[in-house]
Parts: structure tokens; C-alpha cells; sequence
């Protein structure tokens, strides 16, 4: 571990080295790729220099204990030493893990109602809410694509945006079916129902990493429409994409501007063909991921929203710390959550060895 830390230290010294060349500032895209690489291995450095510095300590105070009149005192800092050291091991074998290369992008979510009518599509909304405010917490930024609206403000499915450092690192773990106990307020006898809801989390592709052919787009334009006549569009701003090759389509309505609403279609059957293809490249990975997500039925669940007990459960962690407030969880405190599952993560690949 030493010596791939002591290459990282080397690798850190000519990145800065070469942010420091005027030149570089020339090209943009060297530029964000060192600033990026300085960022990722800066961590990992600062760890890496503590432990020097720990093993420093360590070394300065086992020299001390020949002399009578210190040996009390270089005990108690060999003892301290040998702590952090043992602490910053630790750390440095997180810090080492492989990286998940998505972890910077940015994703597209897509929640769409599962099993039970009306009050899945309301939970639907609910986790939209709860999405939109965890968003805001990290001061990231939310657009939404496409939205499909019921009567009683429930959503049969919306798909989003999500800019912001690191979204991907965090939201991926939200992919999957949550369920739902509570009384709905379509029961008038008051009932507990269960229902549930999907949600899928993808990374945004890059436009350099996938080339569309123009020649390949139908594109159709349309008016706009929501549920209770809100939203309508007199003029025709949105926009359908179908991908002739695949047969994906794409719809985008949110805006009023047409050219809006194309450029984010677009963004969004961009991430599409990119995910397949990375399917059909692992085709491992895409069945595990289709396994998360699930068909939306009840028994299907990465997590339980219980209301009549105010607490979230969620089946990946173990223990206590698999139980969390629910009023929390809902206004958009999901950060407990998914440090936990993070953690979990970390621990599971440590056992199995450091892989990915």
C-alpha cells in the first residue's frame, strides 16, 4: 500500500506541476482533466502525508524512551502515534478503493407510480417532493424533463435532471422499489395500504462518449398539456425524439421555449443510448441494475416508508442503523441514508478484497 501511496504522491507533484504551466490554461479540456485529477487524488495525499508525519512522531518518541526523564512522556505519545497511525491505515484503505468512474456525472431520474392504483402514484409524488428537496440541500440543480400528472396531483411518472459535484456518488443508491405504508386519503375507512413506486437513477452521458446521426432523429413537435388544463401550450413547443435505430422516444414538454425543449431531449436519449450500450457491453451490470428496480410490485422493495410507525427502513443496511425518521426522510434528510449505504459499500469491498 506504500508504494501505490508513494506513486500517488509522485503523480499529485506533476499534476500541480503542470497546472502551474501558463500553457495549460490554453486548453480547456486538459485543463478541466488535471483540475479534475488534482481534486480526486488531493484526499488521498493529505492522508497519505499524515501518516508520514504519524510515523515521524512514532519514531522521534521511541528514541526518547532511553532517557529516564522522558520515558513517561514518550510512552504516552507512542501510544498516540501508534493510533493514528493505525486510524490513518484505515482511511487510506477507503481512500484506495477502486473509484466508480460515474461518480461525477451528473444523473437523469426517472420515478414512475408501481402496485396500488391512485396512492402509488401519490407516494410517486411524494418521493419527487423529497428528491426536489434533497437537491436543494446540496445546492444542486433540478430540471424537470417530462411529467405525467393525475387528477389528485399524483404522477404515473417524471423524469429529471440532476446537476451538481458528485450526484451520481450519492443518488445511485436511490435506484430501486420503495414502498409505502400509510392510509391513503382515497380510504375512507381508514385503512393501512401498501403500494409502491420505482426509481431509477442514471448517469448523464457525455456528448463526446456517444455520436447520435442526425439522419437517425424523428423529431415531432406538439402542444403541451397537464392534468386539469394546466400548463397548456397554444403553440406547438414540444418535443417528441424517436431514435429510429432503437425505437427510443423521448418527450420533453416542461418548457415553453421549443428549442428547450429539443435540447434537453436530447440530453436525455443521449444518457438512454449510452446506458445501452453500456448494457450490451455488461450485460452483467444492466441485470443487476434491471433487479434493483424491479417490476414496481410490493414484495420488490430497496426501502419501506412506514407512516403509521414514523420511520423508513431501509433492507440493504442491517441493525439499528437500517431505521430512520420519517418526517426527516420526507422533507428531504436523506443524507443519513445514504452515508450509511455508503459505508455498508465500503465494508463489503474491504472484506471481499478492495474490488469494484
Amino acid at each position: 500500500m506504500l508504494e501505490q501511496l508513494k506513486e500517488i504522491a509522485d503523480r499529485y507533484e506533476a499534476v500541480v506541476s503542470q497546472l502551474e504551466d501558463p500553457s495549460v490554461y490554453a486548453d480547456p479540456a486538459r485543463l478541466a482533466k488535471l483540475t479534475r485529477e488534482q481534486k480526486e487524488l488531493t484526499p488521498v495525499v493529505e492522508a497519505y502525508g499524515a501518516y508520514r508525519r504519524a510515523e515521524s512522531d512514532l519514531r522521534d518518541a521511541q528514541e526518547l524512551l532511553g532517557d529516564p526523564e522522558m520515558r513517561e512522556m514518550a510512552q504516552e505519545e507512542i501510544q498516540r502515534a501508534r493510533g493514528e497511525l493505525e486510524r490513518l491505515r484505515e482511511e487510506l484503505k477507503v481512500l484506495l478503493l477502486p473509484k466508480d468512474p460515474n461518480d461525477s456525472r451528473n444523473v437523469i431520474m426517472e420515478i414512475r407510480g408501481g402496485v396500488g392504483g391512485e396512492e402509488a402514484m401519490l407516494f410517486a409524488a411524494d418521493l419527487f417532493r423529497m428528491y426536489s428537496m434533497y437537491v436543494e440541500s446540496r445546492g444542486w440543480k433540478l430540471e424537470v424533463a417530462n411529467a405525467n400528472e393525475t387528477e389528485l396531483g399524483g404522477l404515473k411518472e417524471i423524469s429529471f435532471t440532476v446537476d451538481g459535484e458528485g450526484a451520481w456518488s450519492r443518488l445511485k443508491y436511490e435506484s430501486g422499489a420503495h414502498r409505502v405504508q400509510r392510509v391513503p386519503v382515497t380510504e375512507s375507512s381508514g385503512r393501512i395500504q401498501t403500494s409502491a413506486a420505482t426509481v431509477a437513477v442514471l448517469p448523464e452521458a457525455e456528448e463526446v462518449e456517444f455520436t447520435i446521426d442526425p439522419k437517425d432523429l424523428q423529431i415531432d413537435t406538439f402542444r403541451s398539456s397537464g392534468a386539469g388544463g394546466q400548463h397548456v401550450n397554444k403553440t406547438e413547443s414540444a418535443i417528441r425524439i424517436t431514435h429510429l435505430p432503437t425505437g427510443v422516444v423521448v418527450e420533453c414538454q416542461d418548457e415553453r421555449s421549443q428549442y428547450k425543449n429539443k435540447d434537453r431531449a436530447m440530453k436525455i436519449l443521449r444518457t438512454k443510448l449510452y446506458e445501452a450500450e453500456l448494457e450490451k457491453q455488461n450485460a452483467a451490470i444492466a441485470a443487476q441494475r434491471r433487479s434493483q428496480v424491479g417490476s414496481g410490485d410490493r414484495s420488490e422493495r430497496i426501502r419501506t416508508y412506514n407512516f403509521p410507525q414514523g420511520r423508513v427502513t431501509d433492507h440493504r443496511l442491517t441493525g439499528d442503523s437500517k431505521n430512520f425518521n420519517i418526517d426527516a426522510v420526507m422533507d428531504g434528510g436523506l443524507d443519513p441514508i445514504i452515508d450509511a449505504l455508503i459505508t455498508a459499500d465500503q465494508v463489503q469491498r474491504l472484506q471481499s478484497g478492495g474490488g469494484a
